[in-house]
C-alpha cells in the first residue's frame, strides 16, 4: 500500500473522540474493508453479554459473584440502592480521611503529621495502585508512596532502607479482598515487626481494604486499626483499581480521584455505544481477534512512548492475561486461549527489542502509546529547532514506519496529555476491551482457576518443607540425601521439590539446616 493510500486508510478508519482527548488509528493493521461485516453477530453478542454484566448477573460462576467495576464510577449503575449507597459513602469516606491526614487531623503515634505510604499488596491490589502512582505522581506530592508487592524478604529490606527513619511517619495499607492472600499478610507481618522494633504500635499507622468480616477485616477490628475500607466480593483485583484499591492510595498521594473517576466514566458511556466505529473498546477488541485469529496465534506488544506509562504494560499484563487466559470456554470445551502481553517504553525499545520486531518471528502485533504534550512548561532545544520531545516522537513515527514497511502490524493510541482524567480513561478503555474480547472467544474474563491452582500447589510445597524440616531436627546431626528424606516421610514422588526445598533453606544461615554438597544433587546430603 503506498502512501496516499495508506493516508486514505488512515482517515477511514480513525477513531477520534475530543471529549476524552483519545485517538486510535488502526489504519496499520492489515484488515480488509469486509472485515467488520464479517464479525457483526459476534460483537453484537460482545454488547448483549457487557449489558448483562452490567445489570448484576452473576458474571464469576465459580464463585457465585457478579462483576460490577463498572458501577464504581457510576453508582445509579448498581442493581440495588445498599450497593448504591455503599459505593458513594466509601468515595466520600476516601476523600475525608485523606483530608484528614493531609491537614494533620489524624498523626501518626509520635504526633507527627504522615509524609508517606507503605501499600502492602499483590497482583491488583498493588499493580494498579503502582501504575497509578508512577503516572501522575509529583515532586511535591502529599506524601510518598512505597509498596510491598511480593514475599521477598530482600525486596522488603531494600524498601524500609528508603523509608528509613521516616517510619514513625509513614501509614501502612494493607489490601486484600479474601484477607487471606499469603504475600500480603507475610508483608503485613515484616511490616509489622519493623515498627515494633522500632517502638511503635503498628495499630496506630495500618490502615487495612478488605472484604467484610475476612481475616484482614477482623485482625484490623480487633487490634484497633485507623479505620477499614471495603472491597467488595464483586470487584475483581485486576479491575479494581477505581475501588479504595487505587484511589485510597492515589487521594493520599494527593492525586485528584474526581477526576480519575470521572475519566473512567466518561469512558465507561462511549463504550456502550453499539456503533463499532464509535465504540473504542470494541475497536481495539476486534483488532485483538483479527490479529490473533481469536486463538492468541500472535502476542500484543505495548509500546508506550512516555516514562510515565511505563508500568502500563505491567498493569495490562495482569488485565489481559488473568482474564483471557483460560484452558476452557464457556460452553466447557478445552480451548487453551489467551493473549500474551508484554512490552517496554520509547525510545528504550530501540535499543532493546525493536531489532527482533522488525526482522525476527513475525509472531506480534505492536500498540503504540503516543502522548502528544511533551512537558508542562517549555522545551529547550537540542538542535536548531528539536526539542527532546521531537525526538521522542520522530523515533515512535520512525519505528512505526519500520515496522509497517516489513508487514508488521500495528495500532496507535494518542493521548494529548497524562492527567487523571486520561488515565481513567485508559482504564476503563482497557478494562471494557478486555471483556468484549472474552465475549467474542466465548470465554469467562471473570474468574482465575490458574490463578487458584498455583495457590494450592504452593501450600503442598510448604507443607512438604515442614514435613522435611521436622524429620531432619528429630534426627539432627544426621546427615541424609533428598532420596532418604522422602522415603522417610512418605513423599518419594516429590523427591525433587524436597531437594530444592532444603537448597533454598541450607541457603539461609538462620535456618539452622546445613548442606554437604556432593557431586550429583541425589549425592548432595541435609542435615539439622
Amino acid at each position: 500500500m503506498n502512501n496516499t493510500e495508506l493516508w486514505s486508510r488512515y482517515q477511514k478508519y480513525l477513531y477520534h473522540n475530543p471529549d476524552l482527548g483519545l485517538t486510535i488509528d488502526i489504519s496499520r493493521m492489515r484488515f480488509d474493508d469486509s472485515f467488520f461485516n464479517g464479525i457483526k453477530d459476534k460483537i453484537n453478542k460482545a454488547f448483549k453479554d457487557m449489558d448483562s454484566l452490567e445489570s448484576g448477573i452473576i458474571a464469576n460462576i465459580d464463585e457465585n459473584r457478579m462483576v460490577g467495576h463498572y458501577w464504581l464510577r457510576n453508582a445509579t449503575l448498581a442493581p440495588n440502592q445498599q450497593l448504591k449507597d455503599e459505593i458513594n459513602s466509601t468515595f466520600k469516606a476516601i476523600k475525608e480521611f485523606a483530608g484528614d491526614i493531609h491537614k494533620g487531623k489524624i498523626l501518626s503515634q509520635k504526633n507527627i503529621p504522615f509524609t508517606n505510604i507503605l501499600v502492602i499488596g499483590i497482583g491488583g491490589s498493588a499493580l494498579g495502585p503502582q501504575f497509578i502512582a508512577n503516572a501522575l505522581g509529583k515532586s511535591n506530592n502529599k506524601m510518598k508512596p512505597y509498596f510491598f508487592d511480593n514475599t521477598d524478604p530482600d525486596g522488603m529490606d531494600y524498601v524500609l532502607q528508603e523509608i528509613g527513619d521516616g517510619l514513625k511517619e509513614t501509614l501502612t495499607l494493607v489490601i486484600s479482598k479474601s484477607g487471606g492472600t499469603i504475600e500480603t499478610r507475610n508483608g503485613m507481618l515484616e511490616a509489622k515487626a519493623v515498627y515494633e522494633r522500632a517502638g511503635l504500635r503498628f495499630s496506630k499507622h495500618a490502615v487495612a481494604v478488605t472484604g467484610t468480616e475476612s481475616k484482614l477485616y477482623q485482625t484490623a477490628k480487633d487490634d484497633g486499626w485507623l479505620t477499614i475500607f471495603p472491597m467488595w466480593d464483586w470487584v475483581g483485583g485486576r479491575t479494581s483499581v477505581t475501588s479504595a484499591v487505587g484511589l485510597l492510595p492515589a487521594a493520599l498521594q494527593g492525586i485528584d480521584i474526581d477526576k480519575l473517576s470521572r475519566g473512567a466514566s466518561a469512558c465507561d458511556t462511549l463504550t456502550r455505544s453499539k456503533t463499532i466505529m464509535q465504540n473504542p473498546s470494541a475497536i481495539l477488541a476486534l483488532m485483538w481477534y483479527y490479529a490473533t485469529n481469536g486463538r492468541g496465534s500472535k502476542d500484543m506488544v505495548i509500546l508506550p512512548y512516555k516514562d510515565r506509562l511505563s508500568l502500563f504494560t505491567k498493569y495490562l499484563q495482569q488485565l489481559i492475561m488473568e482474564s483471557l487466559g483460560k484452558e476452557s470456554d464457556i460452553d466447557g470445551n478445552i480451548v487453551n486461549q489467551g493473549i500474551t502481553v508484554y512490552g517496554n517504553k520509547g525510545t528504550t525499545d530501540q535499543h532493546a527489542y525493536i531489532q527482533q520486531l522488525r526482522d525476527g518471528v513475525n509472531n506480534f502485533f505492536v500498540t503504540f502509546i503516543e502522548v502528544l504534550t511533551d512537558r508542562a512548561g517549555r522545551s529547550m532545544d537540542v538542535d536548531n529547532g528539536v526539542t527532546t520531545g521531537d525526538y521522542l516522537s520522530a523515533f515512535f513515527l520512525g519505528t512505526q514506519k519500520a515496522l509497517y514497511g516489513n508487514d508488521r502490524e500495528s495500532m496507535t493510541l494518542t493521548v494529548k496529555e497524562i492527567n487523571p482524567f486520561t488515565i481513567g480513561v485508559m482504564i476503563a478503555l482497557y478494562e471494557r476491551a478486555t471483556g468484549f474480547y472474552a465475549s467474542l472467544i466465548n470465554i469467562n474474563a471473570y474468574h482465575q482457576p490458574g490463578v487458584e491452582a498455583g495457590k494450592k500447589a504452593a501450600g503442598t510445597v510448604i507443607s512438604l518443607q515442614n514435613k522435611a524440616l521436622q524429620y531432619l531436627k528429630a534426627n539432627a546431626g544426621n546427615p541424609f540425601d533428598a532420596v532418604v528424606i522422602a522415603k522417610a516421610i512418605g513423599e518419594i514422588d516429590e523427591v525433587e521439590t524436597i531437594y530444592k526445598i532444603l537448597l533454598h533453606i541450607g541457603s539461609n544461615i538462620d535456618r539452622g539446616i546445613k548442606i554437604t554438597y556432593g557431586k550429583t544433587p541425589a549425592e548432595t546430603k541435609f542435615s539439622a
